[in-house]
């Protein structure tokens, strides 16, 4: 099951770009609303910021992505809480996005809300059946988090926005769009190198495993 599961996702990112048939990687993450105690101490010319140990926490929320790989845009959203109806409320604006393409690919792992199953519990059945119908889905194996594109851009987003104390869900979600709307103006894309050829040269012992 693995490795069929691997192939199929890495076919999916060896196939040229086709805007009828667009591959999109999807995750989410939840994020932590960490404040201050004290108020911090302005930094002068020359020295490193100073943060006290302390502080206060104000909650969570969660992020929602989608990445396309090969045109190098990313969407986003923040929302409370992470549940059947933000991911359909999310899937609905991905599928928006893309009004001339047949089928979207979408790539995620398989978290319990992560399906169509999940349409309906929020849309009438009709409207379910045509969201679902706009999505080829293709899911990582389990463990395996690291084939899903969308993962590097979390990475990047917690390196470049979220390394830092954010207090308020609002000041997040501001520093996260505007993150997603400079590396959009960039189009920076994920440079994939983990083909089905190379996967099937590292992971012989794996391959020779299931064949005995």
């Amino acid at each position: 099951m693995f490795l069929a599961q691997m192939e199929r996702v890495l076919y999916r990112y060896s196939l040229p770009y086709n805007p009828k048939y667009p591959v999109v990687c999807f995750d989410e993450r939840p994020c932590f609303l960490i404040g201050d105690v004290l108020q911090p101490i302005a930094m002068s010319q020359g020295q490193s910021k100073r943060q006290d140990y302390q502080y206060e926490k104000h909650g969570s929320c969660c992020v929602l992505l989608a990445f396309e790989p090969l045109t190098g845009r990313r969407w986003v959203k923040v929302y409370k809480q992470r549940t059947a109806k933000e991911y359909t409320h999310f899937m609905r604006f991905v599928a928006q996005q893309f009004p001339e393409a047949q089928k979207i690919t979408l790539i995620q792992d398989n978290l319990n809300t992560h399906h169509p199953g999940s349409f309906y519990t929020r849309l009438d059945p009709a409207q379910a059946f045509t969201l679902a119908q706009r999505f080829d889905w293709v899911y990582t194996p389990k463990h395996a988090s690291w084939l899903n594109m969308a993962e590097l851009e979390f990475s990047a987003l917690a390196r470049q926005c979220l390394d830092r104390r954010i207090a308020s869900q609002d000041l997040l979600e501001k520093e996260v769009l505007a993150w997603a709307k400079d590396r959009n103006k960039a189009r920076v894309k994920a440079n994939w190198q983990f083909s089905i050829e190379v996967a099937r040269d590292k992971l012989q012992r794996h391959y020779k495993r299931v064949r005995t």
